[in-house]
């Protein structure tokens, strides 16, 4: 197996930078997620720095809903990143990790009226995704006598290589405007007395592992900023989203690298604002690629069945990482306590939830396990808490961030009393 850089094999066990992961299991128990700081710091060195070698003006927002600890956006904060985001809670993280107002950008298809009125009072700049939103987003800023930045959503209609429940950028998608309408809205928004449009936004999906599709997206969003500043949008930003993929599969996979994703989109860029004689900022707004990787999820082995297959049953289910389930996603396993020793059998580790599909990896080869080892389900830190539940009545796990040789708590585990506490009596069952 290839492993990241990050992570590493030392007298049999599996070790996240200086930490054995056997260890933390033991101090913290399972399950648990456990996240490298600095991979974070160093994926967003290197999407930053690629991106910035060709252009001066680019703004990096994290998208909040890869993986919404409060400590990632604090570490994102602290390197300048701003974020993208899609609800008050993401917000509020955003705000209390230190992100300015500016450096935020409310998106969403479906924003309610207490998320309009959220934006203005703070200052945050919205992504907006209908004209009804847009009258709405108007009369929430006059009644606050207060005028609000927005961009327009654009749906591109151009199809991506990634599963159809995070191509976003599809015809037939929920997000965005369709292109061929656009030019519309815009003109209402420039009539509208307490919007100021200065931006363009889209994004064409998430996990992509080809670079063609970004290029062509710039290529229409350039095309369109060609319009809106015939019809008077004084363009400040260019926001084309994020959705570059990682490798879940390393030895198959072949993900671009921040580099070739850079050089693809940037000449496209450059010489589309060269042409219309511009220098808006360009926003990214990456999430998988920045954490996916710094984050390893440790369960322990229950008990070990063999039936029409053999399964490695473990205390950790779809409750707490979903996308095997959701999206046949795949994700790599190591045995963290037999992690040189030879693979010799193939299982499926399957989780304590009460569904048949509760099965995180489908039939790997790993060495012989037994009831109290072990394992490690990688890449596990973008869209792995943060799309955890409570389902069966299973408290959630504890989080934990690694910098250097430091280990601590960043989320500590749910009790069965966190489960009860939002919960309320009928008066009639008193």
């Amino acid at each position: 197996m290839i492993l990241p850089s990050h992570l590493s094999v030392r007298g049999g066990h599996l070790y996240i930078g200086e930490h054995d992961t056997v260890a933390l299991a033991e101090r913290f128990g399972t399950p648990l997620y456990v996240t490298s700081e600095d991979r974070v710091r160093e994926n967003f060195r290197r999407l930053s720095g690629a991106l910035s070698a060709h252009y001066g003006k680019v703004r990096v927002l994290y998208a909040a809903k890869a993986n919404g600890n409060l400590a990632i956006f604090r570490t994102l904060a602290s390197m300048g990143a701003g974020s993208d985001v899609f609800s008050a809670g993401e917000v509020a993280l955003a705000l209390a990790a230190g992100m300015r107002p500016e450096l935020l950008l409310f998106n969403g298809s479906s924003k309610s009226p207490a998320d309009l009125a959220l934006a203005v009072e703070k200052g945050i700049r919205v992504s907006v995704d209908s004209p009804d939103e847009l009258r709405q987003l108007d009369r929430a800023a006059g009644a606050a006598g207060r005028t609000v930045d927005i961009a327009f959503r654009v749906n591109p209609a151009i199809d991506v290589p990634t599963h159809p429940k995070i191509a976003t950028g599809l015809a037939t998608s929920k997000f965005g405007i369709p292109a061929e309408e656009i030019l519309g809205t815009y003109r209402e928004a420039l009539a509208a007395e307490h919007v100021n449009p200065v931006g363009v936004h889209c994004h064409i999906g998430s996990q992509i592992l080809a670079v063609e599709p970004f290029a062509r997206e710039v290529d229409v969003l350039i095309d369109l900023a060609a319009d809106l500043l015939d019809i008077g949008v004084d363009l400040s930003f260019i926001d084309i989203g994020g959705g570059l993929g990682i490798p879940y599969r390393r030895e198959t996979d072949r993900a671009p690298t921040p580099e070739e994703y850079a050089g693809a989109v940037m000449p496209v860029f450059l010489e589309g604002i060269r042409d219309l004689g511009i220098e808006p900022e360009l926003w990214v707004e990456p999430g998988r690629w920045l954490v996916a990787d710094s984050t390893v999820l440790l369960s322990r082995v229950n008990s070990v069945k063999t039936a029409h297959k053999t399964f490695a049953n473990v205390d950790a289910g779809f409750n707490l990482l979903i996308r095997p389930t959701m999206y046949d996603s795949y994700h790599e396993v190591v045995a963290a306590n037999r992690a040189d020793a030879p693979a010799v059998r193939e299982y499926s580790i399957a989780g304590p939830i009460c569904e048949t599909g509760d099965v995180l990896a489908k039939d790997r080869m790993l060495p012989e396990l037994a009831a109290g080892d072990i394992v490690a389900m990688l890449d596990a830190g973008a869209y792995g808490f943060a799309m955890s539940s409570q389902y069966n009545s299973r408290p959630r796990c504890a989080e934990v961030l690694l910098a250097g040789e430091k280990a601590a708590l960043m989320r500590r585990a749910e009790t069965i009393d966190d489960l009860t506490a939002p919960m309320a009596t009928p008066p009639w069952q008193e």
